[in-house]
């Protein structure tokens, strides 16, 4: 999400790509490595987050906000019978969209993703904001339908599945529309609806950032649109006052009245999610006299522990009548810096006079809130997400021969060069030509950073062949990381931390500190760590078991936040592998 000078996820056009397809996962048995690229070993990581926010004990009977803490933006949930599920955009980042379980709302399970086998869509060239946006996640008929956008590589699809675990089909595209953010709506008599934003009418906008919510009938047997496309909504609550970017609309029925849930005013600060109604299901639809039912947009920059940017909300009635949302908000650190992207907050929503609200105005989105669903015991799922918690991965072969959930790369599946047979309990990274830097395939596998202040450690064997090294990265964009690695010199390992930021969108990269080692055996291990602060952070290395050192401190990770580095994700903490220069110098 970019800050103010990019307020929309529509300025991204529609575009194709060339696709990239990966080989299947290695088997699970140890056996030589073959002869092809330098691999570096990986024995574990580890990541501890430590946030000042999350300190507080939760009272009795409550939950805390987040409760997707890190990138996890654009929420969409669905209830079948007394199981929730949702969804989040995952950008350029693979496998993509996450599918979550939860009983309670409160605590969540990952499933797996929707967008998880290489061919289903093109990532090849995309900018790591480009991509997936703002996936619709609805159950109808004993089938799950998730609906979506890739923006720059082909615009608009659905995907079903009868298991939200998968496997999802592959995609059906809807060339018909020319936007982003569609959203299924399925009728009490059995019609379905597609509504999205799209471009004003006869797309001559008015003024920056003028859009318009379109509507059409979705033939559920023949799998397309039907019918006339027409806009229900022009500009927004109030086109006199020029609104910009409505977006994210969810079309509900309720006692009888027909609702659109959308968000107004970009996704920056101005963020706010604002509701309309109708008796008709194409309208005409009439704003709520109090609008937005959620914005942080009026409140004090100054107040201690902000949320900002609320917006992009969701509904779901529980079985016993009650109604919540999840929506994305951000958790600066300092003024407008946050690393952590677009979080998942829930809260509940309450109805007076046939309008839902969803946070009073002037009110701030509170750290914690009432169990939604108090007679289910609130129990974690196996993968923390919320709160302070150290999260570790030793790299025991996965039964699925691939990286657990958590982990990310970028553009593409990882099969193809991340191995778990080539030495038991360790993993082993092909060094890849792609950089971090470009818009390929670099050899890299990350994780949300989910907290302010945090850790994040690993510990490798000093890569054998020369023209190779390895390490680990904290991650914002392709113009705007750091790589603490190590490669061997002409004589001796070193150890070297390298910053990438941009100057006008170009990276450029820079290596800011080398330490030579000393001889090391070939079996030698190292341990590099990185601690993020806010707004700083600092490198350290050990030989072996031996102490931390410090290789640079109190660098800038400002550099890492939405505020400077634009785009609409969050870091990612996580090891890479490339091949490297031949040492030339003795």
């Amino acid at each position: 999400m970019p800050h103010k000078p990019l307020l929309c996820l529509a300025a991204l056009l529609l575009a194709g790509v060339a696709t990239h397809a990966a080989s299947a996962p290695a088997a699970a048995t140890t056996q030589p490595a073959p002869s092809g690229p330098p691999t570096v070993l990986f024995d574990s990581f580890h990541y501890t987050g430590d946030d000042p926010l999350f300190a507080p004990q939760v009272p009795a009977g409550h939950y805390r906000n987040p409760i997707l803490a890190g990138f996890y933006p654009d929420p969409s949930l669905c209830r079948v019978g007394e199981d929730y599920y949702l969804v989040n955009s995952t950008f350029a980042f693979f496998p993509g969209i996450p599918v979550w379980h939860s009983r309670d709302l409160v605590n969540w399970t990952q499933l797996g993703h929707a967008i998880d086998r290489p061919g289903m869509l093109r990532y090849e060239g995309l900018g790591v904001s480009d991509g997936l946006f703002a996936p619709t996640l609805r159950h109808h008929d004993g089938l799950f339908y998730l609906i979506c956008t890739q923006v720059k590589a082909g615009g608009n699809f659905f995907v079903t599945a009868r298991n939200p675990a998968g496997p999802w089909s592959d995609p059906v595209w809807l060339p018909e529309i020319d936007g982003f953010d569609p959203d299924f709506f399925f009728d009490d008599d059995g019609r379905a609806y597609i509504v999205n934003n799209g471009p004003p009418p006869d797309d001559k906008p008015l003024y920056s950032g003028h859009r318009a919510i379109w509507f059409q009938e979705f033939d559920l047997k023949a799998g397309k649109l039907t019918g006339p496309r027409r806009i229900i909504v022009d500009g927004g609550v109030d086109i006199s006052k020029k609104p910009i970017w409505i977006e994210g609309p969810h079309l509900f029925k309720h006692q009888g009245w027909y609702y659109l849930n959308c968000a107004e005013g970009g996704t920056s600060e101005g963020h706010s999610q604002v509701i309309l109604r109708s008796r008709s299901v194409s309208g005409p639809f009439v704003p709520w006299e109090g609008n937005p039912m959620l914005t942080q947009r009026d409140l004090d920059p100054k107040r201690r522990d902000p949320v900002t940017c609320t917006g992009h909300a969701d509904f779901v009635q529980t079985p016993a009548g009650e109604w919540f949302s999840v929506f994305l908000g951000c958790r600066p650190y300092s003024g407008d810096h946050y690393n952590t992207g677009r979080e998942t907050f829930l809260l509940p929503v309450t109805w007076a006079d046939g309008w839902p609200r969803i946070l009073a105005k002037g009110l701030p989105v509170p750290a914690t809130a009432r169990l939604p669903l108090p007679s289910v015991p609130a129990k974690p799922g196996p993968v923390p997400l919320t709160g302070n918690f150290a999260w570790h991965d030793d790299f025991n072969a996965p039964a699925s021969g691939r990286p657990g959930f958590a982990w990310n790369s970028l553009r593409g599946p990882s099969d193809s060069w991340a191995h778990f047979d080539r030495k038991a309990g360790w993993l082993a990274l092909d060094a890849g030509s792609d950089r971090l830097s470009g818009k390929q395939f670099p050899n890299f596998l990350g994780r949300r950073q989910q907290h302010a202040v945090c850790s994040a450690e690993t510990v490798l064997q000093l890569p054998a062949a020369p023209g190779c090294s390895g390490g680990i990265v904290v991650f914002q964009n392709e113009t705007h990381h750091y790589y603490l690695g190590v490669r061997r010199g002409p004589s001796a390992p070193v150890v070297f931390l390298e910053k990438v930021s941009a100057d006008k969108d170009n990276p450029v990269i820079t290596e800011i500190v080398t330490q030579a080692l000393g001889p090391l055996p070939a079996s030698a291990t190292l341990r590099l760590r990185i601690e993020v602060r806010g707004g700083e952070c600092n490198f350290l290395y050990a030989v072996g078991k031996g102490s931390l050192a410090s290789l640079a401190s109190r660098q800038d990770a400002r550099c890492l936040s939405t505020l400077v580095a634009g785009g609409f994700v969050g870091s990612y903490l996580g090891i890479h592998a490339r091949t490297e220069p031949l040492p030339t110098k003795p």
